[in-house]
Parts: C-alpha cells; structure tokens; sequence
C-alpha cells in the first residue's frame, strides 16, 4: 500500500519518511514548502507540493498515487505564535484536517495517523500522564490538537477507518544532519542559536513548582518517534485489512522528566561551550510539568524509546556543527 505522509519534508516528517522508507513502505510525501525543505525528500521518494486545505489538489494525489494510508504532520506548532493568531492556527490545523478527511472518505483510505501533542493535557495534576488523563489545553495550539482528535476519531468510525492519535512530548536529536531541526521553536536549536550569536540561551520561568523552578518536560529523540510512526502505521493497517477500524491514543514519551536547567546543564557538558542561561518571563501556555507514561505504546505496539537524552543533545549538536552524526539505531 502507499502512505501519503503530509508535512513529510519538515523536521519530524522526514524522519518519518526515512523510517517508512527504510523499512519498505511506500510512501509519497505531500508538503507546502512553508518550513519544510525539499532537500529531506530521499530520491525517488514524490513530493507533492502543495496544501491540505486545497481539496481538488488532495483529490488528484491521492487518486494519482492509489494512496490507501495517511500519516497526518502537517500543522502549524508554536504555542505563542498561537496565543497570537489563533484564526490562524485553526484554519491551518483544524480546517485543513477537515479537509484533508473529507478527500480521504471520499477516496477509501482505511488507515489515518494523525499527529497529536502532548499539549493537548495542557498542566496535569499528576506525576505521569497516561492517555486517560483529562484533556485541559493551555493553547490554541494544544485546543487545535484536541480537535483535530475529535475529528479523526469520528470520522474514522463514520468512513471504515483504522484510526490512531500520536501524543508526541519535546522532540529534539536528529538521526543525518540533512534532517536536523533548524526551527527555533524548540529548546535545543533555540539554545545553540543564542550560543552562535554570542548571546546566553532563554530560561522562560524559574518561578514554577517543581524542584527547581524550570519547567519539566519529556524529551524523546525523533528516530524513536519515526519508529514509533513506523509501528503505529503498520498496526493500522493491519487493523484495516482485518476489518477492524478502532481507534488508537497513544503516548510517544520516556516517562522521563527533564527541567529547562537540567538541559542547559547537559548542553554545556555536550558542547564544551559556556551555557549561562538568562532567566525572563513565563511564555504563555506553558505547563509547569508535563511527563509522559509510555505503558500503553508499549503493550499495544511493543515501542519503546531508546536513545538518552545526552544522544539527542549530541547527535543534533553534532549536526548543527558539521561533524558525523553518529547513526540512530
């Protein structure tokens, strides 16, 4: 069968499309360009460029490339940007979902993964979330998220669908330096930008109840995600060739929890630089504490993450620096 993965020329999507690829699956990526890059497209792999809110665009892929799976990344993701302009996000996370599931029915995919967010719990009264853990978003973003789950999951139900939701927690590492991250929305290229321009790195808070005052995260490296993709796609289809169209939610974390200074620590020890981290106010949106329970991923689909956190700190630094980065495997 072929998957059309959207937003496959991104950061996470491209290693997805890597994993896929390298494991033997068909894919074709669909992207519109705005951050991805063409250049993480393997050769001989389509790229279609173009967006999901374009309908007659969608029908003609996915017609042209008998697409029977989808692995749904595409989504804008700044929790501040938003706070401030959440029309934006929803047009582009929740209208482009609609739209994208609208071709999808009407072309008889049976397979629909959709990328979800740890934001979506927004602050957890608890020690590890699990996906029964009351959904509270603190964003526009993590609301867009939670809907689009609403989404999936009924239309899954309504079209014969196998269905599954990826709760991803803090992405970071690179498996090739052709795919590392190179936004600035994340902790640790934000980090090494501010050590390239001679500036300290951002601690956004350190007034927050946890033990010391940095919010506390779960970081997971983005090979462990693909392969986590990887599993989740292959179990859907599984599911769809079987007739069974239930819906999955899971969790992609450690179970591991990581503060702001404990990262700036690791950073430090990674790359030999000075990181003395300049403390300013609270972003907007942002948990205290957010850590996952990996549990359920683990029985339903035998994943488990297996890269530390200094291997992602190393292999994206690595990267940003132009050394060999060491293979993900």
């Amino acid at each position: 069968m072929t998957w059309l993965i959207t937003g496959g020329a991104g950061y996470i999507g491209s290693h997805v499309v890597k994993s896929m690829t390298e494991a033997g699956e068909r894919v074709v990526v669909l992207d519109d360009l705005s951050t991805g890059d063409p250049a993480r497209v393997p050769a001989g792999v389509p790229l279609e460029r173009g967006t999901v809110l374009d309908r007659a665009f969608l029908d003609r892929v996915l017609a042209e490339h008998r697409v029977r799976g989808i692995v749904h990344l595409a989504a804008k993701k700044a929790v501040g940007e938003s706070v401030e302009r959440p029309l934006h996000y929803y047009r582009e996370n929740v209208t482009g979902l609609q739209v994208l599931l609208e071709a999808a029915a009407a072309a008889g995919v049976d397979s629909f993964l959709f990328s979800s967010s740890a934001s979506v719990y927004g602050m957890p009264d608890t020690d590890l979330v699990t996906e029964d853990t009351p959904c509270a978003p603190l964003s526009p973003y993590g609301e867009t998220k939670v809907a689009g789950e609403w989404m999936v999951r009924s239309v899954g139900r309504a079209h014969s669908m196998a269905t599954a939701c990826l709760r991803y927690f803090n992405v970071a590492g690179t498996a090739a330096p052709e795919l590392a991250d190179t936004g600035v929305f994340n902790l640790v290229p934000m980090v090494f930008q501010r050590l390239d321009a001679g500036q300290p790195p951002l601690v956004f808070g350190d007034d927050y109840a946890t033990p010391d005052g940095t919010c506390v995260r779960d970081y997971i490296h983005v090979a462990d995600l693909a392969d986590a993709h990887l599993a989740a796609a292959r179990r859907l289809a599984e599911l769809a060739a079987a007739g069974d169209h239930r819906d999955l939610t899971l969790n992609i974390g450690r179970g591991e929890g990581v503060s702001v200074r404990e990262m700036m620590d690791l950073i430090r020890e990674v790359t030999g630089r000075p990181v003395e981290p300049e403390v300013t106010a609270r972003r907007p949106g942002d948990p205290a504490q957010v850590v996952a329970s990996a549990d359920r991923i683990s029985a339903e689909l035998g994943w488990k993450a297996r890269h530390d956190v200094r291997s992602m700190i190393a292999s994206a630094w690595a990267a940003h620096t132009g050394a060999a980065v060491q293979p993900a495997e």
